[in-house]
């Protein structure tokens, strides 16, 4: 059937933020050692937020930090703030607090945003193009994405309406915010839809109405959430009852 496509899609409802962890960095360790295993390398990209920290605690813990091979692990970031890496608002600094810190990685590449936004996402995309050895027209191919999903639909720094969710060519794009008040420098569509896999973490029952709609694949996509739709990889959320369900589990 001409323009027909298949989408490995599964969705994971655990009871609370604890759990999701759980489920999250057994996913993320079975694509570790598949990719490892295939190409001797495991290329991430992970988002900030609040959501992710009970995983990002999780991985930095005895047991996980010690199972992963992070010196064979290469960390990117799906988005950045324009601020400076110390800021309470910084990505990086998040993870940095929240994981790198406690394990033995030193594999990661920082969006340097906090000067020059545009001028960041251009090194950014020079330095994406070198380490996966991109030729003119090719998307890097990430083995992992963590991504977030916020209550209007934005996932990493892709709004609803905003001019990035159209771009096909760059590889990262730079963006002011207006309801926001910053600047932002994110990856673009075709880079998080040619990963091999996309992960979702989302909580919370303001997500649910959200959620139903980004999940329905039927409906053509206006959410950027929903536009995230891995060409030829996994398509994973792992959600909590309240965000599944719009109730507060008892």
């Amino acid at each position: 059937m001409p323009g027909s496509r298949s989408i490995h899609l599964s969705v994971h409802i655990h009871k609370n933020p604890a759990a999701m962890a759980e489920r999250a960095a057994h996913i993320m360790a079975s694509c570790c050692e598949e990719a490892i295993a295939e190409r001797g390398v495991f290329n991430i990209a992970l988002s900030g937020g609040a959501t992710p920290v009970p995983f990002y605690r999780l991985l930095a813990g005895a047991d996980w930090a010690e199972r992963l091979p992070w010196e064979k692990i290469n960390i990117y970031f799906v988005d950045e703030r324009s601020v400076e890496p110390e800021s309470p608002e910084s990505n990086f600094g998040m993870i940095r607090r929240e994981l790198l810190s406690h394990i033995p990685a030193t594999h990661y590449f920082r969006i340097k945003a906090e000067n020059d936004p545009v001028e960041a996402a251009r090194q950014y995309e020079k330095l994406l193009r070198a380490d996966f050895h991109l030729k003119e027209g090719e998307l890097p191919r990430f083995d992992f994405v963590l991504l977030g999903m916020g209550q209007n639909g934005h996932t990493g720094s892709l709004s609803v309406g905003s001019p990035a969710i159209m771009e096909k060519k760059r590889l990262v794009i730079d963006q002011y915010l207006s309801e926001r008040k910053y600047d932002r420098v994110t990856l673009t569509l075709p880079v998080l839809n040619n990963a091999r896999c996309c992960m979702f973490l989302v909580t919370g029952r303001e997500k649910h109405e959200v959620l139903t709609r980004a999940l329905n694949l039927l409906e053509t996509p206006s959410l950027p959430a929903q536009m995230v739709r891995p060409t030829f990889g996994d398509l994973i959320w792992i959600v909590d009852e309240a965000a599944a369900t719009g109730r507060v589990p008892e």
